[in-house]
């Protein structure tokens, strides 16, 4: 129950990937043999199938290696290209470290970076935004969905006051990509992350959108053969490829049933463990979130010794890409939650394959272990007197 730090490889993907692996192994950058055709055509088939899934032209997709690449590659190469128009980049304090980190980065460089705050459900203010736009603004990066509270921000009209005030919206769109509905043209997004590994597809691949109409330039980081428009030089990886674009045509295929189906799982989650036990909070906004997303603190509760006790199932207390740290989560401290229930959030991530006799088995488990750690927490007893 950890989906949102990865999914497992669905079935279906594993079988689409294993003729690049065999067969079809060439280098689809080689163009004067068949092996060569086939990594090419195989490509290209991926290709349309993520642009089909985000609302694109194929040659709007560029292939990296994840997320984290895609993200440096938007931030970096737009404030590259446009160098001329300004050196601001306006984003949000709860966006996942592979923004954040590339911001302060920035800004050891001299860029000026404007972090704007949430409210308790981990949304922006979008007059707050508004106001953070200037003239020296190149781009604005505002993620879909928190990968910690599953909190969904409102893209379509950040991406219209970015339009409107010609700056370029970028947004990380790793938690929300094949998961709820995605337009980029209605959102009026210009750069889009994705990564296949958060929707059943193999870890180590990924992709950027950048949009052509109107175009939006961007300075590649990584030079060599001129992969990807230049602007991604390297062998392409043909079997990851075609594992995110399988991926992508199956989120596509069944995101209504999948998304009603997951939120109901999480929603049974929650009500046996808040119904049995006093003192939790459930954490982000109610109203605007991930179908498969649950993040609670329970009070009196230390969250690594609850995954500790909690043997055999896999939660988190953070991000995957964080939760080395002993302290709580920024984000739920970004949204107003006390250090002492930051330090016992749990984040569950229901995915695919996760079925409703898992979650009764979990939520038994936690209330169990939640209970167990009470009994021996002498504040808890204290405050039960």
């Amino acid at each position: 129950m950890d989906c949102h730090a990865t999914t497992p490889l669905d079935p279906r993907v594993i079988e689409a990937m294993m003729p690049a692996f065999q067969s079809d192994f060439g280098n689809a950058w080689s163009r004067h043999h068949v092996y060569g055709w086939r990594a090419n055509a195989a490509v290209d088939i991926a290709r349309q199938q993520l642009a089909h899934l985000i609302g694109c032209t194929p040659a709007e997709i560029v292939f990296t290696s994840g997320a984290t690449e895609s993200n440096n590659l938007a931030l970096k190469g737009s404030l590259a290209a446009y160098s001329d128009r300004g050196n601001h980049i306006v984003t949000v304090g709860t966006e996942h470290k592979s923004v954040l980190d590339v911001c302060k980065s920035l800004e050891r460089r001299g860029t000026q970076v404007t972090y704007l705050p949430v409210a308790r459900d981990g949304r922006v203010d979008l007059n707050q935004l508004a106001d953070a736009l200037t003239d020296q603004t190149v781009v604005c990066s505002v993620m879909v969905a928190n990968n910690e509270i599953g909190t969904l921000q409102p893209i379509l009209e950040i991406g219209q006051l970015c339009r409107q005030r010609g700056i370029l919206f970028h947004s990380d769109a790793v938690q929300g990509v094949g998961k709820i509905p995605l337009d980029v043209n209605q959102a009026q997004v210009d750069l889009l992350s994705v990564s296949a590994h958060k929707l059943y597809g193999p870890k180590g691949v990924g992709a950027l959108f950048v949009r052509k109409k109107p175009r939006v330039r961007l300075e590649g980081l990584i030079e060599g053969g001129g992969q990807e428009r230049g602007l991604r030089s390297g062998t392409l990886n043909v079997p990851g490829i075609v594992g995110l674009g399988k991926a992508a045509e199956l989120c596509e295929a069944g995101m209504t049933g999948e998304a009603l189906r997951i939120g109901g799982l999480r929603d049974r989650l929650w009500m046996q463990i808040s119904t049995t036990l006093p003192g939790v909070t459930q954490n982000g906004s109610l109203d605007h979130r991930l179908p498969g997303n649950l993040n609670v603190s329970f009070s009196f509760i230390d969250a690594e010794a609850l995954m500790l006790a909690l043997r055999g199932v896999a939660v988190s207390s953070s991000s995957a890409c964080t939760s080395a740290s002993v302290e709580g989560s920024y984000v739920l401290k970004a949204c107003g939650v006390s250090e002492h229930l930051a330090r016992g959030s749990i984040r569950f991530g229901l995915g695919r394959f996760n079925t409703a006799e898992e979650v009764d088995q979990v939520a038994a488990e936690v209330i169990d272990k939640v209970q167990h750690l009470r009994q021996t927490n002498r504040l808890f007893q204290e405050a039960s007197r």
